[in-house]
């Protein structure tokens, strides 16, 4: 038996994404995709497709792992989170890039 747990976080995004998309269903996919998404840029690299703001496909490949990002990483700022978006160090850009929820497509 499968055991599916949705935290309060998972909650929020899904509610989120339903606002946005219109679609309870594609909003309990993508939520559980972030989890997913979350848990593999906290442990290394993360591979990972979401669609710009501008329409384009993004195929990226990011960590949030401390060892990595920390000296890219000043504690400064509002999180992300309060965005209704995802931060995510860019290991091709070096640079901290974000996505917002409904646009994540894939992770690998």
């Amino acid at each position: 038996m499968n055991t599916l747990i949705i935290t309060d976080t998972t909650a929020v995004r899904m509610n989120v994404i339903v606002q946005r998309t219109q679609n309870l269903l594609v909003a309990g996919a993508k939520a559980m995709m972030i989890e997913s998404l979350k848990e593999k840029l906290r442990n290394g690299v993360a591979h990972f497709i979401f669609v710009k703001k501008n329409g384009e496909v993004r195929e990226a490949f990011g960590t949030t792992n401390a060892a990595v990002a920390a000296k890219y990483t000043n504690g400064n700022g509002v999180s992300r989170e309060h965005f209704k978006t995802t931060a995510y160090f860019d290991i091709e850009k070096g640079e901290w890039r974000s996505f917002r929820w409904e646009s994540l497509v894939k992770v690998f």
